[in-house]
Order: structure tokens, then sequence, then C-alpha cells
């Protein structure tokens, strides 16, 4: 995971406002809610009472706020989850009126939904701060990390350079899936002169495929998918994560 801390100084307001401002749903599956609108509302699947939605999203402000770790958050968090009866692999009702055994809150799931939040929210500070720089710093570079867990198709991004507002950030500013870890360094045309980096242009390496959302349900939904112009291997984020979270935000 990116080191969240280091993250937090560089645009904790931005950060904090775009989680404050998103409204909340019930969703059974994360998918329910499809790429752009969880830009907008703040959900965790399976969690179908109120109390524990507010204990969750009050958990993560919190977080936010005042630079949490994740051991902090779920040291806090976990107790009361216990208490209510949200954890641990259950036999639960869903929507539409089965009975279906699921996993509630675990650790992982703590760290997924510490994760997701807590990097979307960041991200969506880094993204606002280089929008306001632009002037400046035209020119986006994708960063992956590069180490033993980052994942291939991610690593292949790994220094691609475009202009901040080429097609491909729309659907690749990260994070491209989940515990996503890329980042995105913003460049001066002195970088680029220095570092001998020549922009590249998006024309003719994106499209659009469908891709399978659920086993369960059957469901294909369109993905941006880039092609490689010099291997053509052909790289999406993961399903539900083809678009930029930040795009569009406001901190009106």
């Amino acid at each position: 995971m990116v080191q969240l801390k280091g993250l937090f100084k560089l645009a904790p307001t931005a950060a904090i406002k775009y989680f404050k401002k998103k409204g909340q749903t019930y969703t059974w599956d994360w998918y329910e809610l499809w790429q752009d609108a969880h830009k907008k509302t703040f959900t965790v699947a399976k969690v179908m009472r109120e109390d524990i939605l507010k204990d969750i999203r009050s958990a993560l402000d919190k977080a936010l706020e005042e630079g949490k770790t994740f051991h902090e958050f779920q040291k806090e968090l976990k107790p009361t989850l216990q208490k209510k009866g949200w954890w641990g692999e259950q036999i639960v009702v869903d929507t539409q009126g089965n009975a279906e055994k699921v996993q509630l809150g675990s650790m992982y799931r703590l760290k997924t939904i510490y994760a997701v939040n807590m990097q979307t929210s960041y991200m969506t500070g880094r993204y606002k701060t280089q929008m306001d720089n632009i002037d400046n710093r035209p020119y986006w570079e994708y960063v992956a990390v590069l180490d033993s867990k980052t994942r291939p198709e991610h690593a292949q991004l790994h220094g691609l350079v475009y202009r901040y507002d080429d097609p491909f950030w729309a659907s690749f500013y990260p994070p491209n899936g989940w515990r996503c870890r890329c980042r995105v360094n913003a460049l001066s045309n002195y970088n680029l002169q220095k570092k001998n980096i020549k922009p590249s242009d998006s024309t003719g390496t994106l499209s659009q495929e469908m891709r399978l959302v659920s086993k369960k349900s059957g469901e294909y939904k369109p993905v941006t998918v880039y092609t490689d112009p010099l291997t053509g291997k052909k790289i999406a984020p993961d399903v539900g994560w083809s678009h930029n979270p930040a795009n569009g935000f406001s901190e009106g």
C-alpha cells in the first residue's frame, strides 16, 4: 500500500472534502454502484444497516482527518462491528430476499475498506493539486511501485507520459483497482528536457470492451482498454475502476 501518511501531506483538505461530500447508500455487491457513481456515494457491500454504515464511515472520516494508519483504524472500529454482530461468516438475506452465506467483517475486509476509501480520497486530493498547477506542470507520468506485489499490467503502464488533458487519464488515473498503489507525477517542460522524455499521445490505443462484472448475475459492462503499441498487449483497470474517481470533483 502507498504510504498514506506521506500522501496525506499533499492535499489533505481536498481529500477530506471529497469524502465528506459523498452521500451513502446500501448495496449487496460493490458493483451495484457503477464506476462514476462511487464518486458521489459511499457504500460498503453487504452493510444493510444504517448504524453500521455510519460507524464505518465515521471511522474513515477520522482516519482521513487525523492521518490514522490501518492499525489505528481497525483497532477502533473492529470492536464496534463485532459488538453489533457485523463480523465473520453468517447467513444473511440479500436485497432479493434470498438467504446466502457471506463474509461480513474480517481483517481482510477492513483492509480493503480502508485502502479503497483512503487511496481514492488521497488521489482525488492529488488530482486537484495537479489540476491547479497545470500551467507549470502540464504533463503527467504514470508511476507504479514496481515491487513483487505490483500487477504486471500496472507495471507495464509505468513511465507513460501524457498531457493532463489526454483521454488516457479519464480512465487510467489511479487507483485502477483493488489495493492499487499507483500514482501520477506532474512534470514541467524542464523536467521533460532534463530526463529526455518525449510525451506520448493515446490516440489509437484506447478502446471499449465488454467485461464480466458478476459471475453470479452474468452481467457484462464496458470498460476502457489500453493497447500497448509496441507489444499489442491489452491492459484494463479492474472491472468497475475504469474511470477517474476525481474527474468532475468540486470542493465547492
